[in-house]
């Protein structure tokens, strides 16, 4: 009790970074769970979780993950129609480094889906893991 009195400020500044930390690992946006390329394999493999590629068409060209199916962020509202078979099945939203991919987890969450994932890094990170990308036309 006698160190907490002398060092206020320090235990102060230790309670705040700790419950930012906290709040910042349990909420997502949207209730999506950032997931690792390990775990985005586990999940298409035990849950058949489908992966939407939220980037632009010339960047899904590019390289994309096998059997993932490309609609771009902006396009989400007006084609989410498109998902409606995979509403209670995993989806594992992908963009280039994973910031867009949050958002798009909002905007479906909003639609009625419930197993939004986010791939943490993105096609970056899948890329990192040695996971092989597929060049040319889109799904």
């Amino acid at each position: 009790m006698e160190f907490i009195q002398q060092n206020l400020l320090l235990v102060a500044v230790a309670v705040v970074s700790g419950s930012l930390l906290l709040g910042l690992s349990i909420r997502r946006p949207g209730g999506s769970r950032s997931v690792t390329p390990a775990q985005a394999t586990m999940l298409i493999n035990r849950e058949n979780a489908q992966l939407l590629d939220i980037r632009e068409p010339n960047e899904y060209v590019a390289g994309h993950p096998a059997d993932s199916r490309n609609i771009p962020s902006g396009s989400l509202d007006e084609r989410a129609g498109e998902l409606g078979q995979f509403k209670d099945t995993p989806l594992i939203l992908i963009c280039q480094s994973g910031a867009r991919s949050s958002a798009a987890c909002s905007k479906l969450a909003k639609l009625g889906f419930a197993k939004l994932h986010t791939l943490d890094g993105g096609v970056a990170a899948w890329v990192e893991a040695g996971l092989p990308l597929k060049k040319g036309a889109r799904k």
